[in-house]
């Protein structure tokens, strides 16, 4: 019987063996998001039994979770970091996308057309199951690699976090032009171009507009209460994806841009709102993946096993790496052989295509339930092939590093208005062979060490704190644009400072 507290006490027992498995799957190096929705699909109709058949509302939990997933990444995106790698991951995210759902539908129609499939789809069809599949998630890529303490080296991180970030809302526009054309008659080319051009155009306006609004209002707003900056910020969150729909704009690249203006810029009380959003996030993540192992029937899935396979492993081998060979094509060596390769293979698929692929079933197009079962199939593929062998990969190509330290591990933050950031240094032999104190080594200027870890004990630095290889340094330093400004300014003050917090008086105005 559905009742309100059976409703919570379900919920509870989700989160939390999705927790727990998600914590196992960490540390082996397999992906979250697959564990979450074997989940879903345990606790199923084919399972332990709840029943869940409603794609509408699955897809507007993913409306919701993804509007918070892509702020959240876009919040994460440092200009610094990504302006080397923007043309490429911009390429990819766009012609990338459309030459992978055109190469893989095209496969599809023909793989549709042979007597010993079990799937007959036509040409819009196909290409509206590959479009569903064409963007990647790469959330889960950085996961695995941190549960592995790995880093990737010649700027691939950035280039593919632009890729996942930018690339859903040109995956959602072929899947509505799709749509269109197969629930309408008389949808012209033209009209797709004007839909195509309406839906980028808005949404990079309003993203860039409602952005700076937030910025405006967290930093302008007299808030006594900290904890209510994430929720005021959370506000712009939904109003940008749900104002630029309305103006049949494409919210998913609103929330992005949004969640990128807001990133780079100085906002109040940062630290407790990104930790608020990372928490957030997480949460919708593990909603939005059990909600779709509840939504899909697993004994539906054996009916589709063999042409989904085949699928698969099209797309994995033949679709996405042609389709990024070809889009990095421009830019010659600047992109190494072995930088293409894994970037190829890293084309991991998540729930994206699967709140895609409800979009079909949601308009009651014919095929609509054969192409989600195909798409959660291929989903399931991809992860379990891609997604367990990344780092494998990483290694062999030899683009593997180890994860730098921002000196999380002593627990120490602080605020961003300082200027400055941490890390954490390991004491060798080579540091000490010119003695054994701080003042004996050269540390780079505008660095101090604040900190010293010993084993389990923390030691407050001085001069004449005699170190030992093996210890863990704190280290402050002030950041490089900081540092730029201060010395053109030339007497350690800038010009133009980060704004105040209007719920934080400036120092020199507080009374005693």
């Amino acid at each position: 019987m559905f009742t309100a507290e059976n409703a919570l006490l379900m919920g509870s027992i989700l989160l939390f063996v999705s927790i727990i498995a998600g914590k196992t799957g960490y540390k082996f190096g397999v992906p979250t998001l697959l564990l979450f929705l074997v989940v879903g699909m345990i606790f199923g109709s084919d399972g332990l039994g709840l029943q869940f058949h409603n794609a509408a509302e699955a897809q507007h939990i993913g409306m919701v979770a993804l509007s918070v997933i892509l702020f959240s990444g876009g919040m994460d995106t440092r200009y610094a970091d990504i302006r080397p790698v923007a043309l490429a991951g911009i390429a990819l995210s766009t012609a990338g996308v459309v030459l992978t759902a055109l190469i893989c539908g095209l496969f599809i129609c023909w793989l549709s057309g042979q007597a010993w499939t079990n799937i007959h789809f036509g040409l819009a069809a196909s290409l509206l199951l590959a479009s569903t599949m064409s963007s990647t998630d790469s959330a889960s890529v950085f996961a695995i690699l941190r549960s592995q303490k790995m880093e990737l080296r010649h700027h691939l991180r950035p280039m593919l976090e632009l890729e996942s970030g930018s690339n859903d809302p040109m995956a959602y526009m072929l899947t509505l032009v799709l749509l269109q054309l197969l629930t309408s008659d008389g949808f012209s080319a033209g009209e797709m171009a004007k839909m195509f051009v309406v839906q980028m155009t808005v949404g990079c306006i309003l993203g860039y507009l409602v952005g700076r609004v937030a910025v405006m209002a967290l930093n302008r707003l007299n808030i006594d209460n900290h904890a209510l900056y994430p929720i005021l910020l959370l506000s712009f969150v939904f109003s940008s994806f749900s104002f630029t729909q309305l103006l049949h704009g494409n919210g998913y690249l609103a929330v992005y841009i949004a969640g990128m203006v807001v990133g780079n810029s100085h906002i109040c009380h940062r630290r407790e709102t990104a930790t608020f959003m990372d928490g957030l996030t997480w949460l919708f993540q593990i909603i939005m993946f059990l909600c779709l192992g509840l939504l899909v029937n697993p004994h539906e899935l054996w009916e589709v096993a063999a042409v989904s396979s085949l699928i698969a492993v099209f797309l994995i081998i033949v679709a996405r790496p042609l389709s990024i060979f070809l889009c990095l094509l421009p830019f010659g060596r600047r992109i190494t052989l072995s930088s293409r390769i894994f970037v190829s293979w890293v084309g991991l698929r998540g729930a994206v295509p699967i709140i895609f692929a409800t979009y079909p079933v949601v308009a009651g197009i014919e095929g609509a339930n054969l192409i989600f079962n195909i798409v959660f199939f291929v989903t399931i593929i991809s992860l379990i092939v891609q997604g367990t062998s990344i780092p494998w990969v990483a290694r062999r190509l030899g683009l593997s590093a180890p994860l730098p330290t921002d000196g999380n591990g002593f627990g120490v933050e602080v605020p961003e208005e300082l200027g400055t950031e941490l890390r954490e240094n390991i004491v060798t032999d080579s540091m000490l062979a010119h003695g054994n104190t701080l003042k004996d080594m050269h540390l780079p200027p505008s660095t101090l060490v604040i900190m010293v870890k010993r084993g389990e004990r923390y030691l407050v630095p001085n001069g004449r704190l005699a170190l030992r290889k093996g210890d863990h340094l704190l280290l402050m330093s002030q950041k490089q644009g900081e540092a730029e400004i201060h010395s053109e300014t030339g007497n350690g003050t800038a010009d133009t400072a980060p704004p105040t917090c209007s719920a934080e008086k400036p120092m020199q105005d507080r009374k005693p």
